[in-house]
């Protein structure tokens, strides 16, 4: 489980993170909603260590992760997949590469070995035989496909996604939303899903938190958060045709 404790942050004079408590269990897919602003990409860099918190604690298996020191969060990132916004590939290097990365870099993996396991990914992503296809060679799905498969290469227990869906057309949406809940069902690995587009709730989610000026203002089933009669929640829902 991850375990969120009254987390602050500010930047400067602006506080980003008011006091954030949320629990997330083990082989889930929640899915955190908001305005712009309201702080969930920030959270989500906590959860993985980028940035240390100004108060409260994020545990990972019971684990504060912010206080460990740099050598330990990169111990414990190890179990973690980071699907970044805009997919974040190396363009001098081919897709290959680019998902071996990090088994060539952090492993004894033999090079054919390495071979295989980027296949395996690309596959389980749909895209199989583009080993030696560019970045710049790429649709922006594939490259979101492929930066996926890159971070399931390690086998990771957590995956996070941040706005996966962002730049796409609604079809590629919804094909990235798809791709999410089957990963989720077939790895049973606990995905934490960031975004503004309150499609992929419908589409992914087993629950649902949403914050508001940097808390969690609710948390709970998507069915849960379409029969509430709170007032704010039906203000964000009833603007699902626009970006938020």
């Amino acid at each position: 489980m991850i375990e969120i404790k009254n987390l602050k942050k500010s930047f400067g004079s602006k506080e980003v993170l008011r006091g954030v408590d949320l629990n997330i269990k083990n082989g889930i897919t929640l899915v955190i909603i908001g305005r712009s602003g309201c702080g969930k990409s920030v959270l989500l860099k906590h959860i993985i260590g980028l940035l240390k918190p100004d108060e409260g604690e994020v545990l990972i298996e019971g684990k504060n992760i912010s206080t460990m020191s740099e050598k330990e969060i990169y111990e414990v990132r190890k179990n973690f997949g980071f699907l970044f916004q805009g997919a974040a590939l190396f363009d001098s290097m081919d897709v290959e590469e680019n998902i071996g990365l990090a088994l060539k870099e952090n492993t004894n993996m033999p090079k054919e070995k390495i071979k295989e396991v980027v296949a395996e990914k690309l596959e389980l992503v749909g895209l199989p035989n583009i080993e030696h296809m560019k970045p710049s060679d790429l649709s922006g799905g594939m490259k979101k496909r492929v930066s996926l498969a890159r971070s399931l290469s390690t086998n990771p227990e957590y995956i996070l996604y941040d706005e996966p869906t962002t730049g796409l057309d609604p079809v590629m949406s919804d094909q990235i939303d798809d791709l999410i809940k089957d990963l989720g069902d077939k790895l049973k690995v606990t995905s934490i899903v960031v975004t503004h587009d309150i499609f992929s709730v419908y589409d992914v989610a087993d629950e649902v938190a949403m914050m508001h000026e940097g808390k969690i203002y609710f948390h709970g089933t998507p069915k849960e958060l379409t029969e509430t009669d709170d007032q704010l929640i039906r203000d964000f829902l009833n603007r699902t045709d626009k970006r938020i």
